[in-house]
């Protein structure tokens, strides 16, 4: 007869709270390890953003790459496509800078008309406010930057030492990005090779797991962010409102932050409508960015985005929060990328896990041994 189970071990402690504390500490050896990489990170941050920026790049252009290597060597298809992309990058500046530049006296008319009439309300006010007191307080202004004016220059200094790491750091993902793109299977093979098989067999799985599931966001977001930024740019060119190319050009970019990055870009159209235009017609703007956001979630992203990240929102909206609050704006846009890579070397892993686990089929023909009782 089978013992019965013991539920309590030696030491009187019940099995249930033995287990639970099995997890419980695996759980913070887990967290342990995530904030030392994190700090890791942090240690090199400029490092780390351009490592990720050159993975986005490789993820856009291996595609064309691809396509062009079937006809042509692959240095050279490589080649072409940082052209390509270089040239559709010039185009959109060089659109976005005249776009400015020829709307800049109509900007300047309104922010002039904008300034009398915040003064006419001002002075309306139950409580005006005299030309002196404004004097007064033009020179309070004054007088705080004569007496801060070091502080004020090393803060310019220091944003533009910040900008020289910026130029630096997108040197160096350029540099690695031509690399990823050329030779990154071979590199990908080599890193492999370096572990033993049945290692190198799941860090293989779980890697190609993890680079289609970046590669597919990646271009799935870029595509969502560029019809995002079309449809705001016609919708305020349609309205008349200033500034709609490079507005466009925000909404694209603001896509790359899921749920608050557009909106965020397309308040600077409601500022600029209320300005030029009143608030009737910034009231028409909230009205398509209402607009735009209902495309998004329930068309463009289902359709495009639905495969490529199986997250549920919670689990993106929590990326992108802790992702802000630890790097700032570069974690907001690199954290859903970061965390569906995470889930799908997870998963694939686990799926192999569970297929080591089953016991082969029998084959027709040959006795079943794998519940055969070994002989004595």
């Amino acid at each position: 007869m089978a013992a019965s189970r013991d539920p309590m071990q030696g030491d009187g402690t019940p099995r249930w709270l033995q287990t639970q504390a099995g997890y419980a500490w695996r759980f913070l050896v887990i967290v342990a390890a995530l904030l030392v990489l994190a700090r890791a990170v942090m240690a090199v941050e400029l490092v780390a953003m351009a490592l990720f920026l050159s993975l986005v790049i490789a993820a856009v252009l291996r595609p064309l790459t691809r396509l062009l290597a079937k006809v042509l060597p692959r240095p050279l298809a490589t080649l072409i496509s940082f052209l390509a992309a270089l040239a559709v990058l010039t185009g959109i500046i060089t659109f976005v800078t005249v776009s400015v530049s020829n709307q800049i006296p109509r900007l300047t008319e309104a922010l002039i008309s904008g300034i009398n009439d915040i003064d006419a309300l001002i002075k309306s006010a139950p409580r005006p406010i005299s030309d002196i007191d404004i004097t007064h307080t033009g020179q309070a202004i004054q007088d705080w930057l004569a007496a801060n004016g070091s502080m004020v220059a090393s803060e310019v200094i220091t944003r533009l030492g910040t900008l020289g790491e910026t130029l630096t750091g997108l040197v160096l993902a350029l540099f690695c990005s031509v690399f990823f793109i050329n030779s990154g299977s071979q590199m990908f093979q080599w890193t492999i090779s370096q572990f033993h098989e049945e290692a190198g067999r799941r860090i293989a799985a779980a890697g190609r797991a993890a680079w289609r599931a970046f590669s597919g966001y990646t271009r799935g977001i870029v595509l969502v962010g560029v019809t995002n930024g079309l449809f705001a740019g016609l919708g305020l060119a349609l309205m008349g409102i200033p500034l709609a190319a490079p507005i466009g050009v925000l909404v694209a970019i603001g896509t790359f932050i899921p749920y608050v990055g557009s909106a965020i870009a397309l308040s600077v159209a409601i500022v600029v409508a209320l300005a030029v235009k009143g608030v009737w017609w910034a009231l028409a703007v909230v009205g398509m960015i209402v607009v735009i956001g209902q495309i998004e979630g329930h068309l463009l992203q289902p359709l495009i985005m639905a495969r490529q990240v199986k997250l549920h929102p919670v689990v993106v909206a929590g990326a992108v929060v802790a992702g802000t609050l630890v790097v700032g704006i570069i974690g907001a846009i690199a954290a859903v990328p970061l965390v569906s890579m995470i889930w799908a070397a997870f998963s694939t892993l686990r799926t192999l896990r569970a297929a080591d686990d089953v016991p082969p089929a029998p084959v027709p023909g040959l006795p079943d041994r794998s519940q055969a009782t070994p002989s004595v």
